[in-house]
């Protein structure tokens, strides 16, 4: 349904006025549905068609910020494969977002929104050995919707000062109120804004789960699906991408149980060994910043493992769509795909350089990582890649952008097909 066949619902109650409101303000809508026939363990839903259009609406509205200047598209756009294009247009300069406030920046390089849907709810896995899912760097969010009231109210992001403060922002708007009403049996306007806050959550939740976010039209999906064929480098990278490399220990190549297309990623948490990156607390007007934990410096995590186990992981991101997302890492230290694939390759015996200012970082060497006592040694730093090796890779990486042919995914007979 489109943007403007809801308005069309909406004209009895809302009036003249606020329908040519509606019309005339609505940002164009790209073609897309929501995912169908997700496997069970697969956290995906197929909402009404109004919720996703509302939770477009709500994805693209700058108004829901502090200055009326930023939203979630701000530092999620498709062009940059929802992350921040203006860190990847300057991936040293600005490796965080900048925030709604001039001045105040983020603290971490912003995650990818496509594909997150597919993330599981946080949990400890037996099996793997590690926690897994929920949303944010360090999965403090448990789903979308709980990832979605975050950034509004966060003085580094959208800084909202409260809750009332961002539903009185969102009752300016008639196309919100009647919307939330229908939707929701909530009135913005009530004063009981526990109740009625984190339905704001549940519709830009119910917007994700389209083909917006998850496109699987990459080359690498029409390789699979034998439509294509890879260059020679390219299937080098991919050889070595599931082998030598171990890039798919973690970043899985094959798609999970009862799915067509591979994620790559197992949603797990890793300390990979990445350095400081000064540039953040540069352009937080300090010498430098307290060192960041991720998944161990959630109180609840540094409770249950006091031994520091958790220190220094991070989520494991999807690499679709990694050549339009730099820089890299969960600081943006890595500029470039060429410059993080080194990294994994050489870690351990490049040499060492004080800090990523210094003019040989990556190039004689590597400086300390942040977080020292809990570094991944088993499948990264010493691999032994060639450089042409780490030119394959970067190649096979550049297979997983989606729109490449612009195009629908390719079908695969036998499994569950979006639609």
């Amino acid at each position: 349904m489109s943007v403007r066949a809801v308005a069309a619902t909406m004209s009895v109650t809302l009036g003249a006025t606020a329908l040519a409101w509606f019309v005339m303000t609505a940002p164009p809508l790209r073609a897309q549905t929501a995912v169908a026939h997700p496997p069970a363990d697969l956290p995906l839903r197929e909402p009404p068609p109004d919720s996703v259009e509302l939770g477009f609406l709500l994805y693209n509205d700058v108004n829901i910020s502090a200055n009326r200047n930023t939203g979630c598209v701000t530092c999620h756009a498709h062009s940059a494969g929802f992350a921040d294009p203006r860190s990847a247009a300057d991936p040293v300069g600005m490796p965080v977002s900048p925030g709604s406030v001039p001045g105040k920046y983020g603290v971490r390089n912003a995650q990818i929104s496509a594909y997150a849907t597919f993330s599981p709810p946080f949990h400890w896995s037996e099996a793997k050995g590690s926690y897994v899912g929920g949303q944010f760097w360090d999965g403090r969010a448990n789903s979308l919707a709980d990832q979605a009231v975050g950034p509004p109210l966060n003085p580094l992001e959208m800084a909202m000062p409260d809750k009332k403060a961002v539903l009185e922002r969102l009752a300016e708007n008639p196309v919100y109120v009647e919307a939330f009403r229908r939707l929701y049996g909530v009135d913005l306007k009530w004063k009981e804004t526990e109740l009625v806050y984190p339905k704001y959550g549940l519709a830009i939740a119910a917007f994700e789960p389209t083909d917006e976010f998850a496109e699987f039209n990459s080359r690498y999906d029409y390789y699979v699906a034998g439509k294509i064929d890879l260059s020679p480098q390219e299937k080098r990278g991919l050889e070595l991408f599931n082998g030598k490399a171990m890039c798919a220990n973690c970043h899985t190549s094959k798609p999970p149980d009862n799915y067509p297309y591979a994620l790559f990623t197992d949603f797990t948490y890793d300390n990979l060994g990445i350095p400081v990156n000064p540039r953040i607390a540069e352009l937080h007007g300090v010498d430098k910043l307290p060192p960041d934990l991720g998944l161990g410096g959630r109180p609840e995590i540094a409770a249950k493992h006091p031994d520091g186990s958790q220190n220094g992981k991070f989520k494991v991101s999807t690499l679709r769509n990694i050549e339009l997302t730099p820089p890299y890492g969960h600081n943006g230290v890595f500029a470039t795909l060429e410059q993080i694939v080194h990294f994994y390759n050489t870690r351990d015996t490049l040499g060492s350089v004080p800090d990523a200012t210094d003019p040989g970082f990556g190039v004689t060497g590597w400086p300390p990582p942040e977080v020292p006592e809990t570094v991944n040694k088993k499948e990264l730093g010493n691999l032994g890649l060639t450089a042409e090796d780490e030119a394959a890779i970067v190649a096979f990486l550049k297979t997983l952008t989606d729109d490449s042919l612009d195009s629908e995914p390719p079908d695969k007979p036998g499994a569950p097909l979006r639609r």
